[in-house]
């Protein structure tokens, strides 16, 4: 027991040695725990701070802000955003401030550009849409006009990335940004086609996902089409001997737009040939679905169609590097070169796509779907057609095709045929016609049943020409297969006066001008086709052509088209006044290959020159036409002058009054254009040649529209052009001087009394505007007095005696009314001499006929010491 204690304690001095590891604190009841010492205080203490304004506000003043109140760059930023709302918000914010503000992004464009292009990739679907709405419809059209080499090369770097991106719809939607690069720049593709070309393949080759997403993959096909269409392709050029008119390049602007060489697409031509097989396989690919679905999607048709159309464009690309230096007869016979065409394309062709040949062969579904089926059907007969002159194919196959050819011209596929788009046949004419040769051996039956709906049978041809309906599809068709026919190409010659098909060809040409005015203004795109087959056939037209005086006569036709007048004197005005810039333009080239452009479509043409609702930019084009038509020694002296004369003496200046007391009249005012116009006449009459002659030529013109007593506006105008052709001394006849005296006595008054060219005190604001006004009107009237000092004298006369005649009858009048009338005539009388005054040449000369000056003053003098009797009677 003792041991025992004796251990406690000896343990119990041990432990007080070593210390407690954990001491119990013991806690009353109810009282508050104290905190933790490693406790976190979160007391926030803050104080207001008083700004006297916005550090952020202030630094903004006087930049260009979105509706949000972001700056560019501010904006540029947040299209880096983590979030991809912000990113979103952003690119539409950028829409909004260049919209606004245009100058932001001409001024910044590179940098603009450099930071949209990160968003080609973007992970974000509408992030991605809205990029290219903002690209398609701000960024791109307000950078048109600049150099577009360097704007698109910081572009295409992003989008060829973004095709090889994992994401399918991010490689999807790069094609879509490169086919609007294309539309913007078409250069580009022949820039990166090699590239370009290899990542559609590889897109068309991974068909386990491309069937599921048909909206994207048609945008896709879409723009391969675009780029394709840029290849080029077998079509005729025009002869350069047609062009007459050297330096006009603007009157050709609508010949075939052709590249000049295929140089830049020549490496290419691997890539096509791979590409080929993928487009075949494609578009096999979409049988299953169309075959187990009761109805061809819309969808998988546009698919499908785009791919038949880029399978065409690469067939026209081969046809044209085959036909280059190769005579028309050996392509018949001789095979394509085997480093253009590869035979296995041939194979390929031949046992997938014109195997399958016609699509929905029963035609016993829906009316729309039946269509789709006629549209492919007729792209892939356009592909046989192309290329039936080398690929050989079997006579089976021939008589398919044929068959089929004659079903749609004759409306048994489809009853409806106007609508379908049947032009394809019209564009190919040439190789029809291979395809008729080749089967000669082998089918006679098929080509006398085709023949009679054929080029062959013109008689046919010209029914159906004659008989469908002006804005319908196969009337396209056959203005396309006319082209073929009457413009030459290089291994065509023009038939004779008796081949059996020039009465035809007369008949077709007979039929555009009343063609043109049927469409009239309704039908924009069909009266665009007869306009540039009128201009190409105008430019083929020369004097060895047999159509030349065809075409000739054609513009007796044409009078209606522009404006023609009827019997009350009101002028009816033509569709050419409604049609767009380029219908127009196509229209007034034509005018220029009309070897002798008579005075009655002159006549049309100087009315619809005078209507209110032509753009002043197509009146001066037509004038810049007719002085290089007269150039040519297209237009007759006389009537190149009369045409002139019309459009000065009758324009129509608005407003009236030339000191406009509104403001809305001013705005309307069409008075700056009449003034250039009367420039440009003046420029091309000094350009005829002799002055002098010129001059006396439109002397008594002149003196005969001054004698109508025209506006004031068209008056100045005509007296300009006197002055542009007289000289000093003056070339004015004696009887001339006499007669313009007489007008130009009271052209001065008029032109000086409307207001009063004596300001009040509180209008010397305005004078400096008004004076200006006034020494338009009368700087040609100065002109002549200083070539002609007799001219000055007898105005000068003519100006007292207009106050003393004015003033010769008082009894006529009411006192008030007489004296008006005098102060008027006294205030005009004393504009004009000041005026003269002020006019430093004209001073010189007025000063040695003080005679008559004072005589005008004492008249002026006596006439007020008369008004103040009779205002105290």
């Amino acid at each position: 027991m003792a041991r025992s204690k004796a251990a406690s304690k000896k343990q119990q001095k041990q432990q007080q040695k070593r210390g407690v590891d954990f001491k119990k604190i013991k806690r009353k009841l109810g009282r508050k725990l104290p905190p933790p010492k490693n406790a976190t205080n979160t007391e926030v203490k803050s104080k207001a701070i008083v700004l006297p304004e916005q550090s952020v506000a202030s630094e903004k003043a006087g930049l260009a802000v979105s509706k949000k109140g972001l700056t560019l760059k501010e904006l540029l930023q947040q299209t880096s955003h983590h979030n991809s709302k912000v990113r979103r918000d952003a690119l539409m914010g950028l829409k909004d401030l260049f919209q606004k503000y245009p100058a932001e992004l001409r001024s910044h464009r590179y940098a603009v550009i450099e930071k949209l292009r990160e968003r080609i990739g973007d992970d974000d679907k509408v992030v991605r849409e809205t990029l290219y709405q903002l690209l398609k419809t701000v960024v791109f059209p307000g950078c048109k006009e600049d150099n577009q080499g360097p704007f698109v090369s910081l572009m295409v770097a992003y989008i060829f990335n973004a095709m090889t991106h994992l994401a399918v719809d991010v490689r999807l939607m790069a094609f879509k940004f490169f086919d609007l690069v294309v539309q913007y720049y078409p250069p580009s593709f022949s820039l990166y086609a090699d590239k370009v070309l290899q990542n559609y393949e590889d897109i068309l080759r991974k068909n386990q996902f491309y069937l599921e997403d048909k909206a994207k993959l048609r945008s896709a096909l879409a723009g391969l089409v675009r780029c394709l269409s840029l290849l080029p392709c077998n079509k005729r050029k025009v002869d350069s001997s047609e062009e007459n008119m050297a330096g006009q390049k603007i009157l050709h602007a609508f010949e075939l737009d052709m590249p000049a060489e295929s140089s830049g697409f020549s490496s290419i031509t691997k890539k096509l040939k791979d590409l080929v097989p993928v487009l075949v396989n494609c578009f096999q690919d979409f049988f299953p679905s169309v075959h187990h679905m009761p109805l061809l999607d819309a969808q998988s048709f546009d698919c499908m169609h785009s791919i038949l159309q880029s399978i065409d464009l690469v067939v026209g690309f081969f046809g044209y590097g085959i036909h280059q230096g190769k005579p028309a007869s050996q392509l018949s016979y001789e095979g394509p070169d085997e480093a253009i065409w590869d035979h296995t394309i041939s194979s390929l062709l031949l046992k997938k796509l014109f195997g399958v040949f016609p699509l929905n062969p029963t035609n016993h579904l829906s009316e729309k779907v039946d269509d789709r089926f006629f549209i492919l059907n007729i792209v892939i007969t356009e592909i046989f057609l192309r290329c039936s002159e080398w690929i050989c194919p079997p006579g089976f196959l021939l008589e398919k095709f044929l068959q089929y050819i004659e079903n749609a011209l004759l409306g048994s596929v489809r009853p409806a045929v106007t609508h379908g788009p049947v032009k394809q046949f019209g564009r190919n004419i040439y190789f029809f016609c291979c395809l008729l040769f080749q089967s000669l051996c082998c089918k006679w039956q098929v080509i006398g049943s085709l023949v009679f709906f054929s080029v062959c049978d013109s008689k046919a041809f010209t029914k159906i020409f004659e008989g469908c309906n002006p804005q319908s599809s196969l009337k396209l068709a056959c203005l396309s297969a006319i082209e073929e026919m009457l413009i030459p190409g290089d291994d065509m010659v023009y038939p004779d006066a008796s081949d059996p098909l020039f009465e035809y060809q007369i008949t077709w040409i007979r039929a555009l001008p009343q063609l043109l005015i049927l469409l009239g203004d309704k039908h924009p795109s069909s009266s665009q086709v007869v306009l540039h087959l009128l201009l190409r056939l105008g430019q083929c037209a020369n004097s060895s052509s047999p159509f030349s005086r065809e075409y000739e006569n054609m513009q007796y036709s044409l009078d209606k088209f522009y404006s023609s007048c009827v019997d009350r004197g009101d002028v009816y005005y033509g569709p050419f006044i409604r049609l767009s810039w380029d219908s127009q333009e196509l229209a007034i080239c034509g005018l220029y290959y009309f070897s002798n452009l008579g005075p009655f479509l002159l006549k049309s043409i100087a009315f619809c020159c005078l209507c209110s609702e032509l753009e002043h930019l197509v009146l001066f084009r037509i004038i810049e036409v007719l002085h290089s038509a007269f150039s040519a020694g297209h237009i007759q002296i006389a009537d190149y002058i009369s045409f002139f004369m019309t459009l000065l003496s009758r324009f129509k200046v608005l407003p009236e009054n030339i000191y406009p007391d509104v403001e809305s009249d001013a705005k309307i005012s069409n008075r700056g254009t009449f003034k250039l116009l009367t420039n440009t006449v003046c420029s091309c009459l000094s350009r005829i040649g002799d002055d002098s002659l010129v001059f006396q030529i439109l002397e008594q013109v002149i003196f005969d529209q001054l004698l109508l007593k025209p506006p004031l506006d068209n008056a100045c105008a005509l007296l300009r052009v006197l002055v542009v052709l007289d000289c000093k001394p003056t070339r004015l006849s004696e009887q001339g001087i006499i007669t313009l005296s007489k007008y130009l006595s009271g052209c001065l008054n008029v032109g000086s009394c409307e207001p009063s060219c004596i300001p009040e005190d509180d209008e010397e604001n305005s004078l400096p505007t008004h004076q200006q006004t006034c020494c338009y009107y009368m700087l040609p009237c100065f002109f002549l007095f200083d070539r002609s000092p007799k001219l000055l004298k007898l105005v000068l006369n003519l100006m007292g005696s207009l106050i003393t005649e004015s003033s010769s009858s008082p009894s006529s009048h009411s006192y008030t009314q007489y004296g008006n009338d005098n102060s008027n005539q006294i205030n005009a009388v004393v504009s004009a001499l000041l005026l003269m005054h002020k006019d430093t040449k004209v001073r010189k000369i007025i000063s040695s006929f003080k005679e008559e000056v004072v005589h005008i003053l004492q008249i002026i003098h006596s006439l007020q010491w008369y008004t103040i009797m009779l205002d105290n009677f």
